[in-house]
């Protein structure tokens, strides 16, 4: 029974060597992952379309402020109905029409940002159509027309958008670049996840030889009564074990194998194997240096400053909403009117008109006064938070600059831990062989030889995590000493 569960255990391993054995492999570097990460992971993906979608906003808000040309037209505009009409004798009587109105116009708009207001000319033509037993045609023209709005004493919308919206669009490339090294921290861990679970199956293939060339040797010890029987059957426990193990790292590796390639955005026709990495960027951090890089490139610096200005604009809008307000309206134009359409631009007429419209609020019960007060109290909770947060993201960062600057030490540690435990294991296998200890011994060492391994890996893996972690802070390349950058116009294309 006992062989045939160790044939079984054989089996299904050469069987799921096999399968894999089947698809062509594509060896990939740190590297490698990281570049298919920032490009065509569906993290990245969706991090270019939130981009796209602020710099279509951005050149919304800049598309406000310059001139608009609009054509209008009404193509046919039909009444039938009873109107007032004035007699000569300045009486009115009601009568019915039946008419068809046709409209051309074209109209030129300009914002005016530091006012508030808007400049506009305009130009139309219209023909009316008077239908039945008085039927006639009549023409009325509006050469031109020039005018303006303005709020007094109002709140301005656009001077407010102009200090905002250039920051929103800057907040959104610096997050852009933010979301790039997220992913980066998140490619990282799939690969390392996976460089573990390659390590895993290799070394439980290497304890399952192992355990399978020391349970022959034991089993002969055993026969000629060098050994006792309980340390026969640890030993064949050990190698049923060793088995099992390598099942179970063959699931895992398949496990880890499918996550980073959902996360890269791979399809299943190659296998992965992946290159443990040799090289590490040996740097040194300074904690005012990175401060003064996050400072002006955090994308969460840019947000306070930006949450500063709008609760800024709130208290100013609930003032201006609070009091008197008024608006101006002027226009001056030339128009005319004719039964001739060719005469309809001759000898045009002035046409001029100025209009005050004022809003003073006499009893609102306090009304204006609350929103002004409530506003300038979120300012101030806006305020209060931004304060704490930015000693909070200081804090972090010192903390990470410490954590950090500690990692190299941490690997090296790590890596000699590895080398001895692996120089110690090969002692007491060797031990072993000639009989000096017993199969405990043996098992503890491999224990420990196999948990050192794992913590090299996790060293690694830190020590690439933390750096990139350095980067999204700070959005500055440490290696090449230059604040990360790259081409958003190919983004929005």
């Amino acid at each position: 029974m006992k062989h045939r569960i160790s044939s079984l255990i054989v089996i299904v391993i050469i069987s799921l060597s096999g399968a894999m054995g089947q698809l062509p492999m594509n060896t990939l570097t740190l590297y490698d992952v990281l570049e298919i990460a920032r490009e065509s992971s569906p993290q990245a993906i969706l991090a270019k379309h939130q981009f796209r979608k602020a710099y279509w906003e951005n050149r919304t808000f800049e598309a406000d402020l310059l001139p608009s040309l609009t054509f209008s037209g009404t193509f046919p505009e039909f009444n039938r109905r009873i109107v007032r009409h004035q007699k000569e004798d300045g009486t009115y009587i009601y009568v019915g029409e039946n008419s068809n109105i046709t409209t051309l116009g074209l109209g030129l708009n300009q914002n005016v940002g530091w006012t508030g207001g808007k400049i506009f000319t305009r130009t139309n033509l219209e023909r009316t159509d008077l239908l039945g037993a008085n039927k006639k045609t009549s023409y009325m023209s509006v050469p031109i027309q020039i005018g303006f709005t303005q709020p007094l004493f109002g709140f301005n919308e656009y001077k407010w958008k102009k200090k905002v919206e250039p920051l929103k669009y800057l907040e959104a490339k610096q997050a852009y670049l933010e979301a790039m090294e997220n992913i980066s921290v998140d490619a990282i861990r799939y690969f390392f996840d996976l460089i573990l679970a390659q390590q895993n199956v290799r070394t439980a293939q290497l304890n399952y030889a192992n355990t399978d060339t020391l349970y022959q040797i034991a089993k002969g010890r055993y026969n000629i009564g060098t050994i006792a029987e309980n340390e026969l059957l640890q030993m064949e426990l050990s190698f049923l074990n060793a088995g099992s193990s390598v099942n179970e790292a063959n699931i895992e590796l398949q496990l880890k194998k499918f996550k980073i390639k959902s996360f890269l955005g791979l399809n299943d026709q190659y296998d992965l194997e992946l290159v443990v990495p040799t090289d590490f960027p040996l740097v040194t951090l300074d904690y005012n240096a990175v401060l003064n890089m996050a400072r002006s490139n955090n994308p969460k610096m840019i947000q306070y400053r930006r949450s500063l200005i709008e609760a800024d604009r709130g208290v100013a809008q609930a003032k201006a909403e609070r009091g008197f307000s008024a608006n101006l309206n002027a226009t001056y134009g030339l128009t005319q009117m004719s039964e001739e359409l060719e005469n309809v631009y001759r000898d045009p007429l002035d046409q001029q008109g100025l209009r005050i419209g004022v809003s003073i609020p006499i009893l609102d019960w306090g009304l204006g006064k609350g929103r002004v007060k409530m506003a300038q109290s979120s300012r101030e909770v806006v305020r209060t938070n931004i304060e704490q947060s930015i000693v909070d993201f200081e804090q972090d960062i010192f903390l990470k600059v410490m954590q950090f600057n500690l990692q190299d030490d941490q690997l090296m540690l790590a890596a000699k831990a590895d080398t001895i435990a692996q120089s110690r294991y090969n002692v007491t296998k060797e031990r072993f062989l000639i009989g000096k200890i017993d199969v405990l011994d043996l098992n503890i060492a491999q224990t420990e030889r196999d948990n050192a391994r794992e913590r090299y890996i996790a060293a690694m893996r830190d020590y690439w995590q933390f750096y990139y972690n350095m980067r999204k802070l700070a959005l500055f390349d440490f290696i090449n000493n230059k604040p990360l950058e790259t081409e958003f116009d190919k983004l929005v294309k």
